[in-house]
C-alpha cells in the first residue's frame, strides 16, 4: 500500500499509512545531537554520594552538548535562521582555527600535548 502523498505530508495518507511514519519518527531529543553516540547519560550513584553524581552528570551533558541543545530548541528556529546560525558559526569556527594556527607559525604558541589523560 503507497502512502498518499498530497497536502497532508510526505508521510501521511488517508488510510493511515503509519509504517512509512514510523520510520522516520524522531522521538527523542538525542535523535539529533550528532555523532556524539546515543545521547544517553547514564551515571551511577555510589555510596549514596547524589552530590558527586550530580556533578558527573552535569558534565556529561556539557560535554555532548545537552545543553545547548535544550536552548535551541526552547524555541522554534525557522529554517532560514537555522540555517544563518549555522552559517555564522561556521565562519566563526573557520577564523578561530586561522587564528590558532598563525599564532602557532609565530612561535607564540605551542601546540598542547594530547594523551589519555589531556583532552
Amino acid at each position: 500500500m503507497a502512502c498518499y502523498r498530497g497536502w497532508r505530508g510526505p508521510f501521511t495518507s488517508r488510510r493511515g499509512c503509519d509504517k512509512t511514519r514510523r520510520l522516520f519518527k524522531r522521538d527523542s531529543l538525542s535523535a539529533d545531537i550528532g555523532n556524539r553516540g546515543s545521547g544517553n547519560v547514564e551515571v551511577s550513584v555510589r555510596e549514596n554520594n547524589v552530590d558527586q553524581a550530580l556533578k558527573v552528570l552535569k558534565k556529561r551533558m556539557q560535554r555532548e552538548g545537552m545543553f545547548r541543545e535544550m536552548k535551541l530548541r526552547k524555541y522554534y528556529e525557522k529554517p532560514s535562521e537555522r540555517r544563518a546560525r549555522q552559517k555564522a558559526e561556521a565562519i566563526r569556527r573557520a577564523r578561530k582555527l586561522a587564528r590558532k594556527l598563525a599564532l602557532r607559525e609565530a612561535g607564540l604558541v605551542k601546540k598542547k600535548a594530547r594523551g589519555p589523560f589531556n583532552r
